[in-house]
């Protein structure tokens, strides 16, 4: 990913915090010679390995881990984004833009069949994401009709060798543009437009002395 100075995230913390809150990500890899993607839920392990390791599962007619044991994938996490008009700037010599947060992580993906080790990853997975309903659905309710389910999935372990963070929020402007920023941002009122005035002002409130002064284009 392309990152210039200004907007990199160097914390691994934080960055495997943007991961769990955000944990819907994009595995991509080369099937036959082809980029080949999936769309799924990720764990994050955050003490096993040197960078933390992702787990989850495929079905098990998903091509995508059929590429082997151990062959390179790159596993994409997206937060919120927001386009950025020139006019709340306010000023002239300057474009539109998008302001977003993301994450990518490069490791091997190792593959899992065993059942016991299946049975643990549907449970966690299940576990973290029924927490906040009423009457949480859980694995152990409908335990046999689970085992009949399990050898139709196939587990995998992504120990995570290279994890970067793209924060760009408007760094590359000074203090006064990238607070109107926020503010419009504010008044716009949607989702994704209040969580990036939301990421802009933590920021601005972290560097009250940064002076912003304009970098190349990002």
């Amino acid at each position: 990913m392309y990152i210039p100075a200004a907007f990199a995230e160097p914390s691994l913390g934080r960055l495997h915090d943007f991961i769990e809150q955000y944990s819907f990500g994009l595995i991509v890899s080369q099937i036959a010679g082809q980029p080949f993607a999936t769309h799924l839920p990720l764990l994050l392990e955050r003490d096993a390995g040197r960078q933390g390791t992702l787990v989850g599962h495929v079905a098990r007619a998903n091509p995508h881990w059929q590429a082997g044991d151990d062959h390179t994938v790159l596993a994409v996490f997206s937060g919120p984004h927001a386009y950025i008009s020139p006019t709340w700037y306010e000023t002239a010599n300057v474009v539109p833009t998008w302001n977003y947060v993301a994450v990518h992580a490069l490791g091997k993906m190792h593959i899992i069949n065993d059942e016991p080790t299946l049975l643990e990853i549907v449970s966690r997975l299940a576990g973290i994401y029924e927490s906040a309903q009423p009457q949480p659905w859980s694995v152990a309710g409908e335990s046999k009709f689970i085992e009949r389910l399990l050898p139709q999935i196939v587990g995998f372990r992504i120990p995570i060798d290279v994890i970067e963070g793209k924060w760009k929020l408007n760094q590359n402007h000074p203090v006064e543009r990238r607070e109107k920023v926020a503010r419009a941002l504010g008044r716009r009122g949607d989702e994704n437009s209040l969580a990036i005035a939301e990421l802009m002002q933590a920021m601005l409130r972290a560097e009250p002395a940064a002076t912003g002064e304009d970098s190349p284009p990002e």
